[in-house]
């Protein structure tokens, strides 16, 4: 099969489409014919040597994919070749052929195109796991989403919006504070504009946030300490604007705050498994009725992987960018 791989750490210019072989399905596995992946932000730092893969994960980028099952591993039933599935993965998205656990494997709405589909796991049950299991948000409650038009932020707008929340986000562009609106964000802020505690703290009558879902990082810290409420959740999933901050210990005391740090690729298959059942039998009929939807910024071949992330590290996306596999 042909893969993407990374001949040596580095720029975009590092990534080669190759031949290599072909994985097999073990038991309780399933070989998928990919026909879509999607970008994240972990795959640019594993092509640069910082992010390596989890042991046993592909070699390969990919943290997501939609495509046919060819084949299924002593063990498996209730899957048959051809049937359209999409899966989070450890690796290995940017490849004609993977194998998944088939506890991971979720079926295909007949409304969504391999592209859609592509673009749904990383983002969503990321989002899902952050807004729900660790920040227990609630209806009533309110949530700022740093970094709203990135492929989380777009789908963490839509599920806060959908449980009854108060959404907030910050962006970087007219386009993409626009963006954020019409997928539902009550309030979208340029987060490099001075003032945003203040003009948080106006809207929510003095009182903060309940739970801000934090991607960016660093360059946020002090403003999301001053912004969140009484018992309010910061949950710290991304790490663009850098990774050192200073803590006032007093005020995470005095406010009862709780900081939360979370990664989705290291967890457990099985914790991964239980997770997607759960975001799906939640989450099914919302995609099929189109209350819910991947946003897809662009689409690139996938021996254009270069110009993709080039696209990505240039923050020019709203939404996922996908690469469709031949």
């Amino acid at each position: 099969m042909m893969a993407v791989v990374v001949t040596e750490p580095g720029g975009p210019e590092k990534l080669a489409l190759q031949e290599v072989p072909d994985p097999q399905p073990g038991p309780g596995e399933l070989l998928v014919r990919v026909r879509a992946t999607a970008l994240n932000r972990a795959d640019l730092l594993q092509r640069r040597g910082l992010y390596p893969p989890p042991p046993g994960a592909p070699p390969y980028l990919g943290l997501e994919m939609a495509g046919e099952v060819l084949a299924a591993g002593p063990g498996v039933s209730g899957w048959q070749q051809g049937d359209r599935v999409f899966a989070l993965l450890a690796g290995g998205g940017y490849a004609q052929k993977v194998v998944i656990p088939a506890a991971m494997a979720l079926p295909m709405p007949p409304n969504l195109s391999f592209e859609e589909a592509a673009a749904i796991p990383e983002a969503f049950l990321t989002a899902y796991r952050n807004l729900f299991d660790l920040g227990r948000l609630r209806a009533g409650e309110t949530v700022l989403i740093h970094a709203g038009a990135s492929g989380v932020g777009t789908a963490a707008i839509q599920l806060a919006r959908r449980a009854g929340a108060r959404v907030f986000v910050t962006a970087r562009t007219p386009e993409k504070l626009a963006g954020c609106r019409q997928l539902g964000a009550e309030l979208a802020f340029d987060g490099r504009e001075p003032g945003l505690v203040q003009r948080v703290l106006e809207a929510t009558g003095g009182r903060g946030v309940d739970v801000i879902l934090e991607l960016v990082g660093a360059s946020f810290w002090e403003e999301d300490l001053a912004m969140l409420a009484p018992g309010g959740r910061l949950l710290l999933v991304g790490l663009m604007g850098g990774s050192r901050a200073s803590l006032d210990l007093q005020r995470v005391l005095q406010g009862n705050l709780q900081i939360i740090g979370s990664t989705l690729r290291s967890q457990s298959p099985a914790l991964k498994a239980d997770l997607s059942r759960r975001f799906w039998a939640d989450c099914q009929e919302a995609f099929q009725r189109g209350e819910l939807r991947a946003v897809v910024d662009s689409s690139f071949p996938l021996e254009r992987v270069a110009d993709a992330h080039r696209y990505m590290e240039a923050n020019k996306n709203f939404g996922k960018v996908v690469l469709r596999v031949p």
